[in-house]
């Protein structure tokens, strides 16, 4: 044993679980290629001040949860909680939005780090693909963004998610809203940290879930009933595109995100076999952010996938990904002569894209064998010193146990025939 461990709340990616979470991240990935969203990638840690103006200082993201700390220069820094301030953080510094192709669409993938208390479905490490249409107000953008997510998860086979979806407001209507709810909740048995929050951000109570604060919040106001014209009117074509694309979704007029940034459109990916941590994914407009953080106004929509919780929401209904083997031929070489020649097979094999693996550390037949089986081969190619006497090799199919000796001149070609 050796000893150290991964930290609390962390774990480690190993095979052949990993290959699981790739192909998450590619399937989420790849309706965003198709649909002009180009890749970005932003450092793991950026200056505090960042997520305290965007995610907001009132949110437990950064009052509770946020990986801070101070660097010899006296920087403070706090590693990444989530992707969107940095994202946009990134395209304003390179001025993406200077050149006159709006909206900036981007997609990312990459590790964000919140401390929390550690369970199921819940780390303090996690992964996330998420995607950014910046500098554009227009609801086609938002059903866009929905309908990709959508269309991912069911590529990858993932059926029993829900979309749930709201709208916030905007700083027209959200302001009347603010001061009814705040209202309201001054009546309720709060403890004082959450009146404090009430008097910062009153939507944040809503997302409270402790069941002693739910349970008192059931004749709350709703933020619908206090939409402005404007807002009602954008809410609904956001709806009527998603309808229209064949996109299920039900309306949650108590949705809310917990990051103070969203505006209007608001959505949320849940999935009911996975307890009490069932969001899998979720997101918004956030049309005030680029101000937020000292740029020039760009209104804005996104979202983040839980690439984590994809996974367990996978394993929960069953879905067994068709994951490509990680090696079609294995090369088993016995004796010196046998490793030299197949060696070189398999470099050249590996050349026209076939993916082959080699028998290392000198094991006997029986030995080597095995670690055929283990790999997952389609093909293992044996030879010794008998074989290369005669210019041949053993193929043998692994699935059905049938063996041929083919010329050794003649393997490159043979097997790219019957891989296809």
């Amino acid at each position: 044993m050796s000893t150290f461990q991964a930290p609390k709340g962390t774990y480690d990616l190993l095979p052949p679980r990993s290959a699981k979470f790739l192909a998450v991240r590619e399937a989420i990935a790849g309706p965003l290629r198709n649909s002009g969203y180009g890749y970005v990638e932003t450092p793991g840690f950026e200056n505090v001040e960042l997520f305290a103006r965007g995610v907001g200082e009132s949110t437990d993201i950064v009052t509770k949860e946020m990986y801070a700390f101070e660097t010899k220069g006296g920087d403070r820094l706090a590693l990444r909680p989530e992707g969107t301030a940095s994202v946009l953080r990134a395209t304003l510094e390179a001025n993406l939005h200077r050149q006159g192709n709006l909206p900036v669409k981007l997609w990312y993938s990459g590790s964000y780090y919140r401390y929390e208390n550690p369970q199921a479905g819940r780390y303090r490490h996690f992964s996330q693909v998420g995607a950014e249409a910046i500098g554009a107000e227009d609801p086609a953008l938002d059903a866009e963004l929905i309908i990709l997510a959508d269309q991912a998860y069911r590529a990858l086979g993932l059926r029993n998610f829900r979309i749930l979806l709201n709208s916030l407001g905007d700083k027209e209507c959200r302001p009347v809203y603010r001061a009814a709810l705040q209202e309201f909740l001054r009546g309720l048995d709060l403890d004082e940290d959450t009146l404090r929050r009430a008097d910062i951000n009153p939507l944040r109570v809503l997302d409270d879930k402790r069941e002693s604060v739910q349970k008192q919040l059931g004749d709350a106001p709703l933020l619908r009933d206090y939409l402005c014209d404007a807002c009602k009117a954008y809410h609904e074509e956001v709806r009527e595109l998603i309808t229209a694309a064949g996109v299920s979704f039900e309306d949650d007029p108590k949705l809310v995100r917990g990051l103070d940034y969203y505006t209007r459109t608001t959505f949320e990916f849940v999935h009911d076999g996975l307890g009490s941590q069932s969001a899998v994914g979720g997101g918004g407009r956030y049309d005030g952010l680029s101000e937020m953080i000292g740029g020039p106004a760009l209104p804005s929509v996104g979202w983040a996938l839980g690439v984590d919780r994809t996974v367990l929401a996978l394993e929960a209904e069953g879905v067994e990904l068709e994951l490509p083997s990680s090696t079609s031929v294995f090369a088993v070489p016995l004796g010196e002569e046998a490793r030299r020649v197949l060696f070189a097979k398999v470099t050249e094999l590996r050349k026209v894209g076939i993916a082959a693996d080699f028998s290392y550390g000198g094991k006997g037949l029986k030995g080597a064998m095995k670690n055929a089986n283990r790999s997952g081969a389609r093909y293992a190619i044996v030879a010794g010193e008998r074989d290369l006497a005669e210019g041949v090799v053993q193929l043998k199919d692994m699935e059905s146990g049938e063996q041929v000796a083919i010329g050794v001149n003649e393997i490159v070609a043979e097997l790219e025939a019957r891989l296809g």
